[in-house]
């Protein structure tokens, strides 16, 4: 009886495991582009667009010198909704100042390839080296500080989790990554919410709760996120891993 109850735990675990699995994979869009379209794109640039790594990285997770984001496995929702944003208008790149003339020089079919293929692509990315981004004179938070934001919140705020989820690893189709995203990324990025330089957020939401946000939280949640583990204590598999 003994033996015969463990081999069934076993046997549910391991198909819990794979419905899991095959849920998850079913609950998001993973993009219907050309994926070698879309890294023909990437890697070499279209017609007078230029190649996306030559800003974001030859594997697409960005750069901190440079300000720009981590690309790769962001959600093809969310990746197509900028590109679209930024060709018609709806969002202004004002990081490198060229993510509106690139977008407006892809066709429709063009920037969903180039979302199909960041979707899809996979790197084994660890977050900013925040020690070398202070040795470089750019100020950084206490990531200490930060977990407690974006996992709990404060009287202030709500917590960074309550939308993109455990250590900010995304809600699709709606709620991005925004753990393991570059820190001078998160940090230029919660500066305009607040300000209103960047407002094509779902009901305004990132403008209203960055608005209440101080350079230190915002310096703290960034330090936390960019180095954030998506998988919790004893657990192997987040709900999107398939």
């Amino acid at each position: 009886m003994h033996k015969y109850l463990i081999s069934m735990s076993v046997v549910a675990f391991v198909t819990g495991v794979f419905a899991t699995g095959a849920i998850a994979a079913a609950q998001f869009p993973k993009g219907d582009g050309n994926v070698a379209s879309g890294q023909s794109i990437f890697e070499n640039g279209k017609g007078d667009v230029p190649a996306c790594n030559s800003c974001h990285g030859a594997d697409g997770s960005g750069d901190d010198n440079m300000g720009t984001p981590r690309l790769s496995g962001q959600w093809f929702s969310f990746l197509l909704k900028q590109l679209e944003d930024y060709a018609s208008d709806a969002r202004t790149d004002n990081t490198m100042f060229v993510m509106n003339a690139n977008a407006k020089g892809l066709s429709k079919q063009d920037r969903r390839d180039v979302a199909t293929y960041l979707a899809q692509k996979k790197i084994d990315f660890k977050g900013s080296d925040l020690k070398a981004i202070a040795e470089g004179g750019t100020e950084v938070g206490k990531s200490n500080f930060g977990k407690s934001l974006v996992e709990f919140g404060s009287p202030e705020l709500s917590a960074c989790k309550s939308c993109h989820g455990y250590a900010g690893r995304g809600a699709p189709p709606v709620y991005p990554i925004i753990g393991l995203q570059r820190y001078t990324y998160l940090v230029s990025q919660l500066k305009n919410w607040r300000d209103g330089t960047r407002s094509n957020d779902p009901m305004s939401q990132m403008q209203k709760v960055a608005q209440k946000m101080s350079d230190d939280d915002i310096r703290n949640a960034a330090a936390y996120l960019t180095n954030a583990n998506p998988y919790s204590m004893g657990n192997f598999y987040t709900p999107y891993d398939h």
